[in-house]
């Protein structure tokens, strides 16, 4: 196929060709990646109406790897079909090149298209580690919506472990919205790797000054059945912030230490908030309905 064919509209049978011969040729180690009319076209392709065909192009893209970067990026930052510009993203999600941090960035804080914005920052959750400190900018920023610190906060998550230095050291963040990211991304460390470490921060979030990071860190050392957890739990049960109390109450409900049934009794009858008084009175039903399992067992 020539390179002149390769810039000009093609029918539906032409692309299916072009793309079978460059899947050919990607196997086979012998396709030029060196020439640029070719890789532009490519990445035109992702903009096919078919999402198989688009996901051939990606996938031939993505094993071509760092010689299509710079056509993807122009693609992802410039090109005016959204198809294409999430097509590129996720291509790139593929490649994962540290090199194409910063534009993917650019994509995700200012394209319009929000699955372009969610490919984007998929890409840098692949990129691993040398995307962590643009993702804690961006948590720290007053410039950028919730939504979009939620992406960097889903990243750092999915970074986890790799992350592990920079997460234990931000727990300790001058920014509310990082210790608040960076919690849930040391929880799915403790998930994964059982490391007493990440669960002693967790446990010591729960006496943040923020009722955010409280109630987050409440809420995963629940998920993750921490009993080491409730005494402290149980102390929050008594904290002026009714968000907090009913964090603690919920957690120590999942936690499922039925020890927790007397001072959450405690916490009901002196509970003033109908709507927190439920959640213990729920806590404690459930408590109950251990309590009496565990005596079948």
């Amino acid at each position: 196929m020539s390179n002149q064919s390769d810039t000009l509209p093609m029918s539906t049978g032409e692309v299916d060709d072009f793309l079978a011969l460059a899947r050919r040729e990607v196997a086979e180690q012998t396709f030029d990646s060196s020439n640029s009319q070719r890789l532009q076209h490519m990445v035109e392709c992702l903009g096919d109406s078919r999402g198989m065909v688009r996901l051939g192009f990606a996938d031939t893209l993505g094993r071509i790897g760092k010689p299509a970067t710079p056509f993807l990026l122009e693609a992802l930052l410039n090109h005016p079909d959204p198809v294409v510009r999430r097509a590129s993203a996720k291509t790139l999600t593929l490649i994962a090149d540290p090199d194409t941090i910063a534009p993917l960035v650019e994509a995700l804080l200012n394209d319009e298209d929000t699955v372009v914005k969610g490919s984007s920052v998929g890409a840098l959750a692949r990129i691993g580690k040398a995307s962590v400190p643009v993702l804690l900018e961006i948590l720290a920023s007053p410039e950028h919506p919730e939504s979009t610190k939620g992406h960097a906060a889903w990243a750092l998550a999915f970074i986890g472990s790799e992350a592990k230095d920079y997460l234990y050291r931000e727990i300790a963040s001058d920014s509310e919205s990082v210790r608040s990211a960076v919690v849930g991304a040391i929880a799915k460390i403790a998930q994964e790797q059982e490391e007493e470490e990440a669960f002693e921060l967790l446990t010591k979030a729960l006496d943040d000054s923020s009722e955010t990071v409280r109630c987050e860190a409440a809420a995963v050392l629940g998920n993750l059945a921490y009993k080491q957890a409730s005494p402290r739990l149980v102390e929050l049960l008594n904290h002026q912030s009714g968000e907090t109390r009913k964090a603690a109450a919920l957690s120590l409900m999942k936690i499922k230490d039925t020890t927790a049934k007397a001072p959450l009794q405690a916490a009901l009858e002196r509970e003033s908030e109908a709507g927190i008084k439920q959640i213990i009175n729920l806590a404690i039903t459930q408590l109950e309905r251990q309590s009496e399992a565990d005596d079948w067992d």
